[in-house]
């Protein structure tokens, strides 16, 4: 099984660090943030790898090079300007191929094991789901829109509803991607709500370690749970 690491994105609420870094290649714990995914997939056994890129792309490539030095095989889809993520994707399905595989923001900080996502994606085919969404109770900062999980699909939150946060992590069957384009920018969120009309999402709700580094600050405090982390296994 493949899996897609987001790394087009240009990073604009953690400049100046992300002018002339790109934002999956800012350090945390002595490793880039995209690294630590490169790690956790390796060791889950998903070594084929894509990466997309857009802003400093070059950096990516000569930073990870083939991947060898993180235990997987990277192949890279580059954007002349990014797409948004739904036509990223698209754009990188030939890399991809035919069966389901998985997708991974590159600016998140999470200890989630991939081969549990790897198990659900196994299944999309089977049970006529497109999608598998990880979600995570609400953080205490701003997020993208609420869903909620009933009976193990994702659904818009509704008033009564246990709202949750998409964390960016997820498998998806190629056919999700069937009427996006690869050539103009689509963002995922209107896909994903059509999708989850027709009852095309599964999901589950995980409670471990996750942080989206999507600020200066919380970049930082990833760094701090690495040093912490570190400081108790040296």
């Amino acid at each position: 099984m493949k899996a897609m690491i987001l790394a087009a994105g240009r990073g604009e609420r953690m400049r100046p660090l992300t002018d002339a870094t790109p934002k999956p290649l800012l350090d945390v714990g002595g490793t880039p943030l995209i690294g630590w995914h490169l790690r956790r997939l390796a060791a889950a056994g998903l070594s084929e790898v894509v990466i997309n890129h857009a802003w400093l792309g070059t950096q990516i490539e000569s930073t990870l090079q083939d991947g060898a030095a993180y235990g997987v095989q990277i192949q890279y889809s580059p954007e002349t300007s990014a797409l948004e993520t739904a036509a990223g994707i698209a754009r990188a399905l030939p890399l991809l191929g035919d069966a389901p595989f998985l997708v991974v923001n590159g600016d998140v900080f999470t200890d989630f094991d991939f081969a549990r996502l790897a198990t659900a994606a196994n299944q999309l085919s089977v049970n006529s789901a497109l999608a598998h969404l990880i979600v995570v109770p609400k953080a205490g900062y701003p997020t993208g829109r609420d869903l909620t999980l009933r009976d193990g699909l994702v659904r818009p939150c509704g008033e009564n509803d246990t709202p949750y946060t998409f964390c960016g992590l997820a498998a998806y069957h190629p056919a999700f991607f069937a009427d996006v384009p690869s050539d103009a920018p689509m963002p995922l969120l209107p896909c994903l709500l059509k999708a989850m009309a027709a009852g095309q999402v599964t999901g589950e709700c995980y409670t471990g370690e996750w942080l989206d580094v999507g600020t200066v600050e919380r970049l930082e405090f990833a760094r701090r749970l690495m040093a912490e982390r570190q400081a108790l296994t040296s």
